[in-house]
């Protein structure tokens, strides 16, 4: 009795500590984001012999996504082109092989340009004028719900000036679509990553060796030796009639593991090394268990 006194006692005081706390302030642990298909739904430049895997405006809002994520600092990408595999790998079991915390999904919905001009007695002046929407979708890995939805639309322009025959005579530039396409995707893409930073971190154990327990995750998650997460034991699985999925319930804290040491090479690979203090969990199915950082 004395002792489940003391273990109530020590995960309440465990629990009442922030976040920052465990980890130490201004922490960040990197969320794993896999970036999946980003789509051409227009019509601009689709010609006979048109090749979706090779569009190039496809590819320029990927790249943009992708700069923008990885100079936030806060994300490990994993880039996946395939929306088949990715539906596949939907449940659990599938979205543990690509390793993500979050997909995204996107797709480039209008894309117009238009050339106006106006001519004087001594001047004429060309402004060219682009504009592109663009819709984004991030998926929770773990459920596979869509957490976020929202499409923008971008602008870009450029004029050009002449003055008694004397400026410039630009033709088409092909950094407005560019510039257009970045400008829709700057105004989601700072509501992603709200989304994605503000849900608890999660991890999973994954065996037991030699007294260590192994979680997922290592150094460039952000993961150091002392970083200490609270240890969950799963919530009941139950299906809501309204929408027809299954839901989880909260789950019930057991202890903490903190952080020995980290190895592995990659992302994909890394894993850590961890002591653990708390009540008795089931080795023979640790999946029954999640770790997070609140």
């Amino acid at each position: 009795m004395k002792k489940c006194m003391l273990w109530a006692a020590m995960l309440a005081a465990l629990l009442s500590l922030a976040p920052q706390s465990l980890m130490g302030q201004d922490k960040t642990i990197k969320r794993k984001v896999a970036i999946g298909r980003f789509s051409n739904e227009t019509q601009y430049a689709k010609g006979i012999f048109y090749d979706k895997d090779n569009d190039p405006m496809r590819k320029q809002a990927l790249d943009i996504l992708s700069s923008k994520l990885a100079l936030s600092g806060k994300f490990i990408l994993l880039e996946r082109e395939d929306l088949d595999v990715l539906m596949k790998e939907a449940g659990p079991e599938g979205m543990a092989k690509i390793g993500a915390d979050y997909l995204i999904l996107g797709s480039i919905t209008e894309f117009g340009r238009k050339a106006q001009g106006q001519e004087g007695v001594f001047t004429s002046t060309k402004t060219q004028t682009v504009e592109a929407g663009v819709s984004l979708r991030l998926v929770e890995a773990a459920t596979g719900l869509i957490i976020y939805s929202d499409e923008a639309k971008g602008y870009a322009e450029t004029t050009s000036k002449q003055t008694l025959g004397i400026g410039g005579t630009a033709g088409y530039d092909a950094t407005l679509s560019d510039k257009a396409i970045n400008a829709a995707i700057s105004q989601l893409v700072e509501n992603i990553i709200n989304k994605c930073m503000d849900k608890p971190w999660r991890s999973y154990i994954l065996t037991y060796d030699d007294g260590s327990y192994i979680i997922s995750g290592g150094a460039s998650q952000g993961l150091q030796p002392g970083d200490a997460f609270i240890v969950y034991a799963k919530g009941k699985s139950v299906k809501n009639p309204q929408t027809g999925m299954m839901v989880e319930l909260p789950g019930k804290p057991m202890g903490k593991v903190t952080v020995l040491s980290s190895f592995g090479d990659t992302p994909e690979n890394e894993l850590s090394y961890c002591t653990y203090e708390g009540q008795d969990i089931d080795e023979d199915h640790l999946d029954k268990y999640y770790i997070s950082d609140k």
